[in-house]
């Protein structure tokens, strides 16, 4: 263990962590990067790149299996082989997690394994393995130790039979009935992957619609995708119990606004009510670091705690909890401790679920703009009436864009459909730039792609498509 004293301490190695630390080093600071287990924390482990890796071979596994014909590819039926498709998953997260070492060590970057519990400002104490304890000096310290699983009350989860995420990223075998308690993005992307392996699937959603923080037409088109693809839905529904009886698991549950109870039969029930900050044992209570009412660290516009020299980023903190957000909160948390100027637009920051057809959105939904009293015009695309897509034969889904009535400016977009999560970045940068929808609509596009229902959209907002 180092006997320096570091500029910067970061204690979490996730997207924000990581990110944080090398951005720091590459600025001249002396970095110490503290995680007890592996790099890459929650989103390269169990989270965004393992489920990606399922989703994707699962995609291909339903592609082979319903969907080649249509294209001429005549093949034998598809057999699954879980194990490998399994070992494909671990294979990307061990090379992903060798490649984070590898950028820590290029940038000169310590990586102290072990547990981080800040003593006081300046002061972190580390409890490696073997429960032997340091401690470190440092001028600075950033919290990223992220998130974690969100319990439901009265429901035990043993990570076999009743799962978070991260057991559904380690079913042995397809479960013939699975439950899915949350209609939000990992319940929606992990009931997908095991739908399209054979899983009857059922989503229980306490809300009356799915992906409930997002525009009400995306969800509504979104529910009935799903629903064609073979998904159930129980909307307005809260579970009340699950008990294991032998190899099921018995639900009961009824209307969330009151009513008669259901008890239905289960192979296996993924609990997936959402996440919430990571920080026991982080000694922040003792230090006397506030907090919000939702359990969130409190930090100023610089991710400055209450106490100085002590900062905050990623999923501890308040906003959405992605990985893209902790890792440009990261860098510029880092730069403004260099001395830099660094922001973040947060009505620039994409949110993508990575079902088939993907949704993808940034700034505001409708129903916000409504609230706020917003005067909007509205232009909407359909991927029918794109060549590329109907090539591709993945003609579901539109493109939206909302932009001031007065200015143009683009207030927001919501995307459905094939590689959503890719077109959108076009409408982040305009959104970062204070682009108009006239600025998107101008901008050459190329023939024959999906970018071009972007363009149409943006075209639509002054009713002037063309290709519908």
């Amino acid at each position: 263990m180092s006997n320096k004293t570091y500029d910067l301490i970061v204690i979490g190695a996730g997207p924000g962590g990581y990110v944080c630390a090398i951005r720091a080093a590459q600025l001249g600071m002396s970095v110490a990067c503290v995680e007890k287990e592996s790099l890459g924390g929650t989103c390269l482990n169990v989270g965004c790149i393992p489920s990606k890796a399922l989703l994707h071979a699962s995609e291909r596994f339903e592609e082979a299996e319903h969907h080649l014909a249509d294209l001429g590819v005549d093949v034998n039926a598809p057999k699954l082989n879980l194990k490998r498709m399994m070992k494909h998953k671990s294979d990307v997260i061990s090379t992903n997690v060798q490649g984070i070492g590898f950028l820590l060590k290029k940038n000169k970057v310590d990586h102290i394994k072990g547990s981080g519990k800040i003593i006081k400002a300046g002061e972190v104490e580390i409890t490696d393995a073997k429960n032997k304890k340091s401690t470190l000096k440092t001028k600075n310290i950033v919290i990223a130790t992220g998130s974690e699983v969100m319990p439901l009350p009265g429901i035990e989860i043993d990570e076999k039979q009743i799962v978070s995420s991260t057991g559904a990223l380690t079913f042995s075998d397809v479960p013939k009935k699975l439950a899915v308690i949350g209609g939000g993005v990992i319940g929606l992307e992990m009931g997908t992957v095991w739908r399209r392996l054979g899983a009857e699937v059922t989503v229980i959603e306490f809300m009356d619609k799915i992906l409930p923080p997002m525009d009400n037409e995306i969800s509504k088109q979104m529910r009935l995708i799903l629903k064609k693809q073979g998904m159930i839905f129980k909307l307005g529904t809260k579970v009340t119990a699950a008990k294991k009886a032998g190899k099921k698991v018995k639900l009961t549950m009824e209307a969330a606004k009151g009513g008669s109870a259901e008890t239905l039969d289960f192979d296996a029930v993924l609990v997936a009510i959402g996440r919430r900050p990571h920080i026991e044992g982080l000694g922040i209570e003792d230090i006397g670091i506030t907090m919000t009412e939702r359990g969130q660290i409190n930090v100023d516009e610089h991710f400055k705690t209450n106490i100085d020299g002590i900062y905050a980023i990623g999923d501890v903190i308040r906003g959405a909890m992605l990985a893209h957000k902790a890792e440009d909160e990261g860098m510029t948390v880092a730069e403004h401790l260099s001395g830099q100027y660094a922001h973040i637009n947060y009505d620039a920051i994409p949110g993508v679920v990575y079902t088939f057809p993907e949704v993808a959105e940034v700034g505001k939904t409708e129903e916000q703009l409504k609230a706020e009293g917003v005067k909007y015009n509205i232009g909407k695309f359909p991927y029918m009436a794109n060549g590329r897509a109907r090539a591709m034969n993945a003609p579901e889904g539109f493109v939206k864009i909302l932009a001031d009535a007065k200015t143009d400016r683009v207030l927001g977009c919501h995307i459905i459909g094939a590689e959503a999560g890719t077109l959108i970045a076009e409408v982040v940068l305009a959104i970062e730039f204070g682009g108009s929808a006239e600025d998107i609509a101008r901008t050459c596009h190329a023939h024959p792609t999906l970018s071009e229902v972007v363009k149409e959209a943006a075209l639509a907002v002054d009713t002037r498509q063309i290709h519908m």
